[in-house]
């Protein structure tokens, strides 16, 4: 069985619904099809919920009825024929009227995730009834029968797998299978979601649940590459990354990958497959269990990075003193990206600011505290770098000019990981595709 995930944007467009499905019928294997919403549905469906947490209805609804406006055309230039028009607008009907119905109630966090739920509901639907109307067999597999994540929101692979192959068990014979990413069900049987870019996350889970021969990534760039192509002008694919590498890359900041979607296929050796829908002919990148060669693959940039120093000759070397510093973070469910050390302080990054009052209030009696926002970590991988000669050589000395405030090496045999401005980000990425891919 293979799995194939299309992103938002690979959906977002009549025209593309229309070039996946002659994608997943180029050959007879069975598979799964996991779909995003269509891009954009989630933004607005976050703001629908912005607003009504403000308890702004009317901006609300103003928002609700743009967004149905949107979707009524799409069905327009989805299908051609009036019996599947007319199933497409009931589809709408069905989840603008729960949308219109949640303006006259009261509003919560549960309620929120229903909202968040809707654009993959209907993608999915919208796009089965295309597939019918070309007489292309199918079935709709509902992720919420069988996706779920603990009271620690994590998804744990046996249960799904389990709920997974009951609901196949019950449907037998079907070649295509059409599912939601993103959307799941919590511990308390709530609807949920494994948060932003949590697609990818759902077909990998799905491809390590089902033992898939292959969970491929559709999007609408021809795989990773070995920088970031918006702010850097020449860069290439990466035909080949070992799931260690891929992973590194996708945490600290490459976008076309969900950091939290390599652990279930390297976990169950699945390769992943990162393709482009706009280009199919294209190799794009595969990932797999082995590194295909030494040395520096690619650069990522992760942006609202904030720095902490924590500066105590009294206390730095007596026992327990790290333990201690760490317990703070983990009481607050903040995880810690980079840390270095020296005899009198320890300088540490954390990537989010919800509560960092709390946790410098708290890391105050272990000495001087200094905070440093506005970073960015940089992030060289590749595989088994500390053996490829002269990487570090080149590496600072691409790098005279900037201000680097951090250096991380050694941690993991794959990165070496900078900390710097956020207004030196863009420059350090350049600099660093010159100076260790010779390229400008």
């Amino acid at each position: 069985m293979k799995i194939m995930k299309f992103g938002g944007t690979s959906v977002g467009k009549p025209e593309r619904m229309h070039q996946v499905a002659e994608l997943i019928i180029r050959d007879n294997e069975e598979k799964i099809v996991v779909l995003s919403a269509l891009s954009g549905t989630t933004n607005a469906l976050v703001a629908i919920g912005d607003s009504l947490l403000e308890g702004d209805k009317s901006t609300a609804k103003s928002k609700i009825d743009a967004l149905e406006a949107h979707y009524q055309k799409f069905v327009e230039d989805l299908v051609l024929g009036e019996t599947a028009r007319a199933k497409g607008r009931a589809v709408l009907s069905e989840h603008f009227e729960f949308l219109n119905i949640i303006l006259r109630i009261s509003f919560n966090e549960a309620l929120n995730k229903d909202i968040l739920a809707q654009g993959e509901l209907m993608s999915t639907k919208l796009f089965c009834i295309y597939l019918e109307e070309k007489g292309i067999g199918h079935m709709l597999l509902p992720a919420l029968e069988f996706m779920s994540i603990d009271s620690h929101d994590e998804p744990q692979i046996i249960p799904i797998r389990a709920k997974l192959n009951e609901w196949l068990s019950r449907h037998p014979g079907k070649q295509l299978y059409i599912t939601q990413g993103y959307i799941c069900r919590n511990a308390r049987g709530e609807v949920d979601n494994l948060k932003r870019g949590g697609s990818d996350y759902s077909a990998s889970l799905i491809a390590a649940a089902a033992n898939a021969s292959v969970c491929e990534i559709w999007t609408d760039i021809d795989g990773m590459h070995n920088n970031d192509p918006r702010v850097v002008k020449k860069t290439f694919p990466i035909e080949q990354l070992s799931f260690d590498e891929a992973a590194e890359l996708a945490y600290f900041g490459a976008k076309i990958l969900h950091p939290a979607s390599i652990w279930p296929a390297q976990q169950y050796k699945i390769p992943v497959r990162l393709l482009n829908t706009m280009q199919p002919e294209a190799k794009g990148t595969i990932i797999v269990e082995e590194a295909d060669s030494m040395g520096v693959k690619a650069i990522a940039a992760k942006d609202g990075i904030i720095g902490i120093r924590i500066k105590s000759s009294r206390m730095l070397l007596a026992y327990g003193f790290l333990r201690k510093i760490f317990e703070v973070f983990e009481k607050y469910r903040t995880p810690i990206d980079m840390i270095t050390t020296s005899e009198v302080a320890v300088s540490l990054t954390i990537d989010t600011a919800s509560n960092l009052d709390q946790i410098l209030k708290e890391l105050e009696p272990f000495g001087d505290v200094e905070v440093s926002k506005g970073q960015t970590i940089i992030s060289v991988v590749g595989n088994q770098l500390a053996q490829s000669k002269g990487v570090l050589s080149k590496l600072f000395a691409s790098l005279e000019d900037v201000p680097v405030s951090m250096v991380s090496y050694g941690g993991s045999p794959h990165n070496v990981t900078l900390l710097v401005p956020d207004s030196h980000k863009v420059t350090t990425l350049q600099l660093l595709n010159r100076g260790l891919f010779g390229l400008d």
